[in-house]
């Protein structure tokens, strides 16, 4: 981390480089030391160090300059820097002009010319500064900082991608943090720009896409090559899988990830039931420690990137991205998983970033501090955040339509669920409407047996619903069911016949599709286990029959 700064100023040259001179004597080793020739070129400086996030520790000004006097250019620093210390440089005869400044300009003090010997009359005074700045200071964040409203559902995104991607941040909310407005008069911007992308080298991105901060932030987004052995959509647990035993075995592979790596199992904060971590382990880190693995064997990983359409010339497999690029693969793992279903009740599309969360209970889990919250669905997903957030909210209610956990929840979760305190369960019920009018303030809910509604103040809605596979843009290439799940394997045989138009004479594989060469893993398969352990062992068996499909070429 860079060192805090001293920024010393004087439009005198001779003066000037005698100043820095005994400042980086007597503090250059825990300070750095700037210097400037006016209070204009210093205040852009400045302006330029604000949006850096690099602490200014001391500002040391001469009184008598041309253009803005030491005293005006503090007023002005003081807006960019309000913790910084300020001191006047100034000669004997201009000390009655010092004393007003320190009463009414507050600065800290002022130094007389000449400072000789500076270890007597400037480093002590100097120091003591100093040492009262350090008292209060607290290290920067050293990475990317998003500014924006709590309410908006941009920000979230932003935040939403930022945390599923691994990201450091730190969020300035524009309601409450005082720094903002100082950040603003730095970048001259306004609140009706926001949200706000700032990066360390001092750069800013007014409400970008998350393609453009995946590209600020260094993400892939485009593709090394135009063909590859293996291409992987999706970069869930299954294409995780793949993606690691596809490289270590020699294939040219790729994924391409429309989100984030990790899927719905990225976003939860504890998995207890994965094979060889009886401790458990986050989403998030399972989905790190996989990603590392399938980087270190040569696994290329586009994201945030969308496959759009699929066709096939030959035995080639050739999917578009949104960027208006294509990739061609000799084979192909579709691997996307499903989303959260939509809750279609009135307003609640108005709200959603706002209060309404599809996922993201770990992203916007501090926002609920001491909050009413409520969590929809029955599933593993909603069991874990339910009690995810119980460390934050001040009650935590899980909505569910059945009667019963136990069908759709691991036991180990309904026995955490039922024991603990801070998690209401409201059975046989489901939201039928949401209210506010920036952001979400209440919900309704209604009772499935008996039909009556009660309305309740809501700090947030988490929605973890049904699954809804991301297939579309396989339409007219691969056969679906009537709900979008695909169908391989065993599933293809009507009448014990192979697929309509099937060219080989051979069954399709276990995992293979109506297209030789393409196969499906993971919970985007028609009747597949939802569990995160199915799927990362759908994804490697997919690799072991892409390789047996190749032999065959």
């Amino acid at each position: 981390m860079d060192k805090p700064i001293i920024f010393t100023i004087d439009d005198d040259a001779e003066v000037l480089r005698a100043i820095e001179r005994d400042l980086r004597r007597g503090f250059g080793k825990d300070y750095r030391v700037l210097r400037a020739e006016s209070g204009a070129s210093a205040l852009e400086a400045l302006r330029k160090l604000r949006l850096r996030d690099e602490p200014v520790a001391l500002l040391l000004a001469d009184q008598k300059m041309p253009g803005l006097s030491g005293v005006e250019f503090l007023e002005q620093a003081r807006q960019l820097y309000p913790d910084a210390k300020c001191a006047l440089l100034t000669a004997y005869a201009d000390t009655d002009a010092a004393i007003r400044a320190i009463n009414n300009v507050r600065i800290d003090y002022y130094l007389l010319k000449p400072w000789d010997p500076p270890e007597e009359r400037l480093y002590p005074v100097l120091q003591d500064m100093l040492d009262d700045w350090q008292a209060g200071y607290r290290p920067r964040f050293d990475g990317v900082r998003v500014i924006g409203h709590r309410w908006s559902r941009q920000s979230h995104d932003i935040k939403d991608f930022l945390a599923r991607n691994q990201i450091p941040y730190q969020w300035l909310d524009a309601d409450s943090d005082s720094s903002v407005a100082v950040l603003l008069t730095s970048m001259q911007r306004t609140g009706a720009d926001l949200p706000i992308v700032l990066y360390t080298d001092g750069a800013h991105q007014v409400q970008p896409t998350t393609m453009q901060v995946a590209q600020k932030v260094g993400l892939r987004t485009q593709t090394k090559t135009p063909f590859y052995d293996l291409v992987i959509v999706g970069a869930g647990p299954a294409g995780l899988a793949a993606a690691v035993y596809g490289a270590s075995e020699g294939l040219a592979t790729l994924m391409i990830e429309r989100s984030a790596p990790g899927g719905q199992a990225s976003q939860s904060s504890a998995i207890e039931n994965y094979l060889g971590f009886p401790t458990a382990i986050s989403g998030a880190d399972l989905t790190r420690r996989a990603l590392t693995q399938a980087e270190r064997f040569g696994a290329e990983l586009l994201r945030p990137q969308e496959a759009q359409r699929l066709r096939l010339e030959g035995s080639y497999k050739l999917v578009a991205l949104a960027d208006g690029s294509e990739v061609s693969c000799h084979a192909l793992i579709i691997a996307t998983g499903i989303n959260y279903r939509r809750l279609d009740v009135p307003g609640i599309d108005r709200l959603t970033g706002a209060g309404v969360y599809y996922g993201s209970a770990m992203t916007e889990a501090l926002s609920c501090r001491d909050g009413d919250v409520y969590v929809v669905g029955a599933g593993n997903s909603a069991a874990q955040a339910a009690l995810y957030l119980t460390k934050y909210a001040g009650h935590v209610t899980l909505v569910c339509r059945g009667e019963s956990l136990v069908s759709s929840m691991s036991q180990y979760l309904v026995d955490r669920v039922i024991d603990e305190e801070g998690i209401t369960k409201r059975m046989c019920s489901h939201v039928t409407a949401v209210h506010g009018e920036n952001n979400l303030e209440a919900i309704t809910i209604c009772h499935v047996d008996t039909g009556q509604e009660e309305t309740v103040p809501a700090r947030a809605l988490f929605i973890f619903i049904g699954a809804v596979p991301y297939t579309e843009w396989t339409a007219g290439v691969v056969q679906r069911d009537q709900h979008g799940f695909i169908l391989s394997g065993p599933d293809l045989l009507g009448d014990g016949k192979r697929p309509k138009g099937w060219p080989l004479d051979r069954e399709p594989y276990w995992l293979e599709t109506n297209v030789p060469g393409i196969f499906v893993a993971g919970d985007v398969r028609q009747n597949s286990i939802k569990r995160v352990a199915s799927a990362v062992g759908e994804g490697a068996m997919a690799v072991a029959f892409v390789h047996k499909y190749l032999a065959s070429l």
